[in-house]
């Protein structure tokens, strides 16, 4: 829990009780590399905060490809929220890449928490509506920008990302092949050079 309490102190002060409740309501999961914190058609039980480690949240599509949605590394909240919220079966997959360690909060547990420390609300509300801008700028960019321009803006923005995730998975959240990344990488280290 090196990373959790501080998180949710960053956005909440918690009194003693307070963080006693929360810790009785949280448990911690280890994950080893290529298994799934949540499956397509599973119900998503759980929050989960990744302390180390990283994952991917991805869906396959009918002819069985991947395309990946986001990444995940330390101090990020992964999983299906839409699963999540409504109870229903996952859309998404989120695969552990590595050894990957999380603190979760299950759907009960966090509702508890919610009628037990109120304040915990503001942590989750501003989670959600983190995720549904980051969504929505995402769609804007994938019709606005080039391929270029995005992976550019994903340099600038998730530097980490693009040094921690394979070639082939950065190509598949830009919506391109690794072939074409490839090539706009090349590209750009000609021009750096220029």
């Amino acid at each position: 829990m090196d990373r959790f309490l501080p998180y949710i102190n960053k956005h909440i002060q918690l009194t003693p009780t307070e963080e006693a409740i929360l810790q009785a309501n949280i448990k911690y999961k280890n994950y080893l590399k290529g298994q799934y914190i949540v499956q397509n058609d599973e119900i998503c039980r759980c929050h989960s905060f990744i302390e180390s480690g990283k994952v991917r949240t991805f869906y396959l599509d009918k002819n069985g490809n991947e395309h990946i949605v986001a990444f995940g590394i330390e101090e990020w909240w992964v999983g299906d929220i839409g699963s999540l919220i409504t109870q229903s079966p996952a859309d998404f997959n989120v695969q552990c890449l590595e050894k990957t360690q999380v603190v979760q909060i299950y759907y009960e547990n966090l509702q508890r928490l919610y009628r037990d420390v109120p304040k915990i609300e503001r942590v989750f509300r501003l989670i959600i509506q983190n995720a549904y801008v980051s969504a929505q700028k995402r769609i804007v960019r994938n019709f606005s920008l080039t391929a270029r321009d995005r992976y550019l803006l994903l340099l600038e923005e998730y530097p980490a990302f693009v040094q921690r995730f394979p070639q082939y998975m950065i190509a598949s959240y830009l919506g391109i092949t690794k072939e074409f990344l490839s090539q706009i990488r090349n590209q750009l280290a000609k021009e750096a050079k220029s």
